[in-house]
């Protein structure tokens, strides 16, 4: 790749769909977002999925199930109005649905990320 390791590996975790659910609005932490995967709350693509770290690509779209969508939890992303989702994400709120228009670049990333920390931190 022609980018350097820690910007490839930032745009590799942005790509998770935890990282893609917390992006988009749907959870408060990133830390609840895993947590709602891992309950098994969201589609991919009308898949019911419970692995946070599976890898989104250009084209996914991201649904909350129909069992779950009168919770509560959901009751509170539908009525926050103020939230601006990632440029790269197309986020309904009132459906809680996320389509991945395009795929995060470098320029996307937050810049006060240290990348080298973050490699150092990956290949442990």
């Amino acid at each position: 790749q022609k980018e350097s390791t820690g910007v490839s590996l930032l745009k590799q975790l942005e790509r998770g769909l935890d990282n893609i659910i917390y992006r988009a609005g749907f959870a408060k932490t990133r830390a609840q977002a895993r947590q709602m995967v891992s309950h098994g709350l969201f589609t991919l693509n009308k898949r019911r999925v419970t692995i946070p770290s599976i890898q989104v690509r250009e084209g996914d779209v991201i649904e909350v199930r129909e069992k779950s969508k009168d919770s509560a939890l959901f009751t509170a992303v539908r009525e926050d109005k103020h939230f601006d989702h990632a440029r790269w994400l197309q986020s309904d709120q009132k459906m809680i649905r996320a389509e991945v228009s395009a795929l995060p670049e470098a320029e996307d990333l937050d810049q006060l990320i240290q990348t080298s920390l973050v490699v150092e931190f990956y290949s442990k």
